[in-house]
């Protein structure tokens, strides 16, 4: 058992606003998810700090998601960390917990010890993928690998892609007090300004890396004074506030942001889980033909998945696979 178990604010999601400033935001807390999440695979410790930042970044902004909607976010790049993949499956109904899993690839013989993780991505790009349901279109944003961190390719997409000015303070890492296992705390704040009636600026405005929009260059006037303001406090949160062991979220916003006038909503639970299923596998496999389901068969006369987020291991019969299935797998 680790500390976070027994701490009631863990592995939640607290939405807040500061009506004073227009702002919107989220406090994250995150201790069993990012422990579940990182013990299905045996991550270098690079990796395990791309994949626990993503966590906490995906947490922050599914919460803001509707019912039965899932979020995915990805980061692809060149370099040996090649690929960091998030979902995020927001609740059935209300008082339900939304889920979280993740999944990271990365080249273990170009890995260097010597190098800050988001380095390791190279060049590539952030993406936002929002699947609103059977009928919808989904909707996909990109932005470039940019700012030096996770949190900053987050906050150019929203600047980039939505226009709309965002924050985030992350901090994660593994916690231990005497006579307790280790364990993963992560936790962060999310700040982001509301939606102007205009929201268009010119690209030529731009002043971020490579010509990406940053908030500075979304907001002025009064819009611009507040959010500075909200900036500057933020800007005076340390790590153990964050990961908040011994500090409440409604403890914590009020220490920043008291004279903002902040109000609290209703916190989200938050858990570990998967969305793979024996169905979502034979479905993958509906393309193929008998002569391609024969190429995937083992010795054994069975053809094995493996989903890459949880470690669920299946056995399919190949008859019952591909378009041209003829009979029932009896051992489903």
């Amino acid at each position: 058992m680790t500390i976070a178990s027994k701490i009631a604010w863990d592995d939640t999601v607290l939405p807040f606003q500061l009506d004073r400033s227009d702002i919107r935001g989220r406090i994250v807390r995150l201790d069993g998810v990012l422990d579940n999440v990182l013990e299905q695979h045996s991550y270098p410790p690079q990796i395990e700090s791309l994949v626990a930042e993503m966590v906490l970044l995906t947490a922050l902004i599914g919460q803001t998601i509707k019912l039965r909607w899932k979020l995915s976010l990805q980061v692809r790049g060149d370099g040996p960390a090649r690929l960091i993949a998030t979902d995020y499956y927001a609740p059935g109904a209300d008082g339900s917990p939304a889920r979280i899993r993740a999944w990271a690839s990365f080249d273990a013989d170009r890995l260097d010890a010597e190098k800050a993780p988001f380095d390791l991505i190279g060049n590539g790009y952030f993406a936002l993928l929002l699947d609103q349901g059977q009928g919808n279109t989904p909707y996909q944003g990109i932005t470039p690998i940019a700012g030096g961190s996770l949190s900053s390719c987050a906050q150019t997409y929203f600047a980039q892609s939505e226009q709309l000015p965002t924050r985030f303070a992350l901090s994660f890492g593994r916690s231990q007090i005497p006579g307790e296992t280790e364990g993963w705390r992560g936790g962060g704040v999310m700040l982001q300004h509301m939606p102007k009636s205009s929201p268009f600026t010119a690209s030529g405005d731009a002043t971020g890396e490579g010509g990406l929009l940053e908030p500075a260059d979304i907001l002025d006037g009064d819009e611009g004074e507040n959010w500075l303001r909200a900036n500057t406090l933020l800007d005076t949160v340390d790590d153990l506030e964050l990961i908040g062991p011994s500090v409440q979220p409604t403890d914590l916003l009020y220490r920043l942001f008291h004279e903002e006038r902040p109000r609290v909503f209703d916190a989200q639970p938050v858990t570990f889980g998967c969305g793979c299923s024996e169905d979502k596998v034979r479905q993958s496999l509906s393309i193929y033909s008998t002569r391609d389901i024969a190429t995937m068969t083992t010795d054994d006369g069975i053809v094995t998945a493996d989903c890459q987020f949880c470690g669920a291991h299946y056995k399919l019969d190949p008859a019952t696979l591909g378009f041209e299935a003829k009979t029932a797998d009896d051992d489903a």
